[in-house]
């Protein structure tokens, strides 16, 4: 099947493409590259103007920096975005649609680009690329009617440095699009036969398109065995989708086990486990996977309400069921027709850490 984009590439279409960066903070038409101080400003000192010399930004410690702001209707139709790998749990990606003084995307860094471990993997997918070392590409389309502002929110002590571009198409016509949405919710450790919320309490029409969910394993044996449940509108008690194993929803089968091989990782256009971290047998104590999974040819609509959630099974004696007390990070991806949503509260810096389980050595000189 011909992917959609690919379908109208050729298409000529009366809109014109802006891209906001440190070269362009306004993303204005001629506004590239005429910054005269900037991060490369040094490295730029024998050539002048027009030779990098504002390549990225410094985000201090506790503060929160526009990446971009944009004025009428438009379309985000690429981010691509770069800073160290300790940073990824440590920044908050923001959206904000229209005049919502409410974020329709509220995620950590990392997460967002099917990363939050902060450990590298490479991810090939059609709608999220993570390529060495750290280049993080969306192609989420992206659409507002009256404007967008996408913020970066450093909740860590230290300075951050930032490389990032941000392009968009304004001129078309928008307004049977629906609105971007990005939630996150952990788990750590997810309480006893409770499911994982991944989404809950949303409201109105749209369709649900994808997940990705950094899971942490806190006991040995096989984890994935529960069912994910989406609910949709009238549904209460029972769902109207119920998936058959978390293996099985992120298209893979039988434990993601290959013989003489173990856990193997994969990475498809629309689904795959990209990333398996094992333990190293001294201070990491627990095997932790990274998914997703892109409803972008199977969308699953919905008309008034939409909450989704997944089990934490293993097995125990007796070929019984066990429940599980995972540390479970999702990211849940949305088009509604309105620009907010009912979301969690804002994640914190404590709430997104990853206890790399470093002991520290004492000095016995």
């Amino acid at each position: 099947m011909l992917d959609p984009g690919l379908r109208s590439v050729s298409t000529l279409r009366d809109v014109r493409t802006r891209s906001i960066s440190p070269e362009n903070f306004d993303g204005s038409e001629g506004g590239g590259g005429r910054a005269t101080e900037g991060t490369g400003a040094a490295s730029a000192r024998d050539l002048g103007p027009g030779w990098k010399i504002s390549p990225s930004v410094d985000i201090k410690a506790g503060e929160t920096f526009d990446l971009a702001t944009i004025r009428g209707a438009g379309r985000i139709t690429h981010i691509w975005i770069t800073t160290h790998t300790d940073n990824w749990r440590t920044l908050i990606l923001r959206a904000f649609w229209d005049d919502a003084t409410e974020p329709a995307v509220e995620v950590p860094y990392g997460d967002f680009f099917c990363s939050g471990w902060g450990v590298f993997t490479q991810v090939d997918s059609q709608m999220i690329a993570a390529n060495p070392h750290g280049g993080f590409n969306s192609y989420w389309p992206m659409p507002f009617r009256t404007g967008a502002r996408l913020t970066l929110e450093n909740t860590s002590d230290k300075d951050v440095r930032v490389y990032y571009q941000v392009t968009y198409e304004q001129g078309g016509d928008y307004s049977d699009e629906g609105y971007f949405h990005a939630q996150w919710r952990r788990s750590n450790p997810l309480a006893d036969r409770v499911p994982h919320t991944i989404v809950e309490g949303v409201e109105g029409s749209g369709h649900y398109v994808g997940t990705y969910i950094a899971w942490g394993v806190n006991s040995n044996g096989w984890w994935g065995e529960g069912e994910i449940k989406f609910y949709l509108d009238a549904d209460e008690d029972y769902p109207t989708i119920c998936g058959t194993g978390t293996e099985d929803y992120f298209g893979g089968a039988w434990n993601f086990d290959v013989p003489g091989q173990g856990y193997t990782e994969f990475s498809t256009p629309y689904l795959g486990m990209p990333q398996v971290l094992r333990p190293d047998g001294l201070y990491v104590s627990q095997q932790r996977f990274g998914m997703y999974r892109w409803h972008v040819t199977d969308p699953i609509h919905f008309a008034e309400r939409l909450r989704v959630d997944i089990q934490a099974l293993g097995w125990r004696s007796g070929w019984r069921y066990l429940p599980l007390h995972d540390d479970i990070a999702s990211t849940a991806l949305f088009y509604l027709d309105r620009p907010k949503a009912h979301r969690p509260a804002p994640p914190s810096a404590d709430g997104m850490e990853v206890h790399r389980g470093k002991a520290a050595v004492p000095d016995l000189t």
